[in-house]
């Protein structure tokens, strides 16, 4: 009888070939499995164990569980990305010392969880879940472990379970930040995602970033005085299609405003934000809700477009939405420049200004460090009234606004 784990590696192989056909075989051998009585509940047991395995060699070369979920729904869709949340459960069940407290939140914000009974039993129950047969189950099995085996190696944010290292401030689940200065801010993005007038998202905006930057400056001068200070820590944000390099330029803008570093990755369809532990959280925030918005007035923008115009809608909104992120980048650092001339006032330049350095040095430093190699890549610009109603849509209570200048966007480290 064959041996099973001959027979995964097989498929495995297969799947990440050219030939349709092989590959089909060897899945068909596995649907039929060793050949003895229980020959396919040890093909799936095998397969569970084989995609932990898989996982646990993806930590130390800088993916985190968010990360791995997030790449197989992007490039196999959205059940074999839930098949790999149980991957991930059945990995944890296995980890053995000490797992930091950041690891199994993400976890549990991805409902990664055992429910099943039995390892022999669980591609069975999972593929009756589903509402599929066994074949597809085994299909995607094989297909999320190809896909994890293949997987390159990225920053390492934060030291894995077992890994070590220097810690970081843990950044708090949205909803359960403890501050009443981030749930003022969530409520006036909540506020300003939702209404239909654009000058009053705006508003509701800027208010937000002036309330981030206070509490940000805050921070920075209580932990200039702490016994051990914080440290910049990372985050990555999901830039997948459509219009990528735009949600890019918007989390790049972002971040900017809140004293981080930005660096996209095409490839992997992500942004790595690097920073203090409430910037990226203010970062996170600002990002979602300004994607929302950002989307809402592009979509209204299109109405208004020229009548008979024989541009494409594609490039009407890319250019949109480089524009948009371009003019909400420079009203949010406006936003906090004017926090901090006000704090300044309040604490003394001589006592503010060194901090805000000190700290910005440590996340240049870091950046540099993370992604030595980055490269720059500009803007195209395709559709002059894509980028004049991005512009308008992004700054509508003043419409004599210039045409920001071009800037560089980093791209892949």
């Amino acid at each position: 009888m064959p041996d099973v784990h001959a027979l995964i590696a097989d498929a495995v192989a297969a799947v990440r070939g050219t030939d349709v056909r092989d590959a089909e075989r060897k899945l068909d051998r596995l649907v039929v499995g060793t050949g003895a009585p229980d020959g396919t509940a040890v093909v799936d047991a095998a397969l569970l164990d084989r995609l932990a395995g898989a996982l646990a060699r993806l930590w130390p070369r800088g993916w985190q569980p968010v990360d791995v979920t997030r790449m197989v729904t992007r490039r196999l869709g959205a059940r074999p990305g839930r098949l790999v949340r149980d991957a991930l459960a059945a990995q944890r069940r296995g980890q053995a010392g000490d797992v930091p407290s950041w690891w199994d939140e993400q976890l549990d914000g991805l409902a990664a969880r055992v429910w099943w009974d039995d390892d022999a039993g669980w591609l069975a129950r999972w593929a009756a879940r589903e509402g599929e047969d066994r074949i597809t189950a085994l299909r995607d099995a094989v297909e999320v472990l190809a896909m994890l085996d293949g997987l390159p190696p990225i920053a390492m944010l934060r030291p894995p379970p077992g890994g070590g290292g220097p810690t970081v401030a843990r950044r708090a689940a949205p909803g359960r930040s403890g501050s009443p200065m981030l749930d003022r801010v969530r409520a006036l993005l909540a506020k300003a995602e939702s209404t239909t007038f654009p000058a009053e998202a705006e508003a509701l905006t800027g208010k937000a970033q002036e309330l981030i930057a206070r509490h940000s400056l805050d921070r920075a001068l209580v932990d200039a005085t702490a016994e051990r200070p914080d440290l910049p820590g990372g985050m990555r944000l999901s830039t997948d299609a459509p219009y990528a390099g735009a949600k890019a330029l918007l989390v790049q803008e972002v971040a900017a405003a809140n004293r981080c570093e930005s660096v996209w990755n095409d490839d992997l369809g992500f942004a790595t934000v690097l920073g203090f532990a409430g910037d990226l959280e203010a970062v996170e925030l600002l990002y979602t809700s300004l994607l929302v918005q950002a989307t809402a007035a592009m979509l209204r923008g299109r109405t208004e477009r020229k009548r008979g115009s024989s541009r494409r809608t594609k490039a009407y909104d890319e250019s949109f939405l480089h524009a948009f992120a371009l003019r909400i980048g420079e009203r949010l650092r406006a936003a906090t420049e004017q926090a901090d001339r006000q704090a300044a006032e309040v604490t003394g330049p001589e006592r503010l200004l060194p901090v805000l350095a000190a700290r910005s040095d440590a996340v240049r430093e870091r950046m540099e460090t993370l992604f030595p190699g980055v490269t720059r890549a500009r803007l195209t610009i395709r559709d002059a009234d894509g980028w004049h109603s991005g512009t308008s849509a992004a700054d509508r209570a003043s419409l004599s606004a210039g045409t920001p200048p071009a800037r560089p966007l980093p791209g892949r480290s």
